[in-house]
């Protein structure tokens, strides 16, 4: 498929015109659920979350029978400031892991019966240190954001997007204390493990980018561009490219939601067709996730990155759907609803 954008002002067109539910799904898909042989909000959660997904499939009674995963890697210019525990051939070397079917991404794609796919993106060629100018210029952006809008497979019916990328947190927590203000401490976390000496030097690394970037951050998009990856775009393609085909997302953790919160800070009700999967250990986070208004399924105190908590909730997701489409109603069981 033809990336249906040459431009960064083609793509906010994309934004500013993203489709919505459909709203006669979601009212059958409510009445349906009013008709079950439970009592009203047995389910809690669950039912909420079948509503949810039946609007934007456009089904009543929907199913999940072909989840995608969509693992996208990139290296960064500013991994050379020692932001991360590992250096930044582990991301080559992790991707080849991913081709062999070796992670935990792997593992559980297979385990809720997910398509996963891997892309890498010049990997040898980092991004920029955006502590010494943007990270990427306009093309590259938008090469990254086309691969992965292309990288959605439109017959789909829910997506995971994952990354892999040494030192991605630094760019992720940059991006999220340039969309969501407060200060550089509020968003900068351990990462993959470093000490206390580590965190203090990506909190500097942090705050030189976005002190560099000020007078270009009230464009989520130049955001993106100047303190992001090539990852942390693809992921933002993926997920608007999800949007427009109407396909639901369960956005993993710290990097893939300081991704989504560019496209909601682009077009709010950007993320209405997307739930957090869970909250990492990664401290900002939650705080991140409150700022979105976004309540994550799960709670592991998982850090792994990947798409691996997204990846664990479809399993929450194919349950809500199981039971809203699979149970009779009280008339179809013969059961009296009182």
């Amino acid at each position: 498929m033809t990336t249906p954008f040459a431009s960064l002002e083609a793509f906010r067109a994309i934004l500013a015109n993203l489709p919505d539910a459909d709203q006669s799904a979601r009212s059958a898909a409510t009445e349906r659920n009013g008709q079950l042989t439970k009592p009203p909000g047995a389910l809690g959660r669950l039912e909420d979350l079948a509503i949810w997904y039946a609007g934007w499939r456009g089904e009543a009674a929907p199913q999940i029978t072909h989840p995608q995963v969509a693992v996208f890697a990139g290296n960064h210019g500013v991994a050379a400031q020692g932001v991360s525990a590992f250096p930044p051939e582990v991301t080559e070397q992790m991707v080849a892991n991913f081709q062999a079917g070796g992670a935990a991404i792997n593992q559980l794609s297979n385990a809720f019966g997910a398509t996963m796919t891997v892309h890498a993106l010049e990997l040898d060629r980092p991004t920029r240190d955006f502590t010494q100018g943007a990270a990427m210029d306009e093309d590259e952006l938008l090469t990254a954001l086309g691969a992965g809008w292309d990288a959605v497979d439109p017959t789909a019916d829910l997506l995971v997007t994952g990354e892999m990328g040494i030192g991605n947190t630094t760019p992720a927590a940059a991006i999220a204390c340039a969309l969501f203000g407060g200060e550089v401490a509020d968003w900068v976390g351990r990462g993959t493990g470093v000490d206390d000496a580590g965190l203090a030097n990506k909190a500097r690394v942090v705050a030189e980018g976005v002190a560099l970037h000020r007078t270009h951050l009230d464009d989520p998009l130049e955001v993106l561009r100047r303190l992001g990856g090539r990852e942390i775009a693809a992921m933002a393609g993926a997920i608007a490219r999800a949007r427009a085909e109407r396909i639901p997302v369960i956005l993993d953790g710290f990097i893939c939601t300081a991704a989504a919160a560019v496209l909601e800070h682009a077009a709010p009700g950007a993320l209405d067709h997307a739930v957090a999967g869970h909250v990492s250990a990664e401290g900002a986070h939650a705080r991140m996730l409150q700022a979105l208004g976004k309540e994550p399924l799960l709670s592991l105190g998982l850090r792994l990155g990947e798409g691996s908590g997204a990846a664990l909730a479809i399993g929450i997701l194919k349950g809500a759907i199981a039971c809203h489409s699979g149970m009779a109603t009280f008339a179809e069981a013969g059961v009296s609803d009182g």
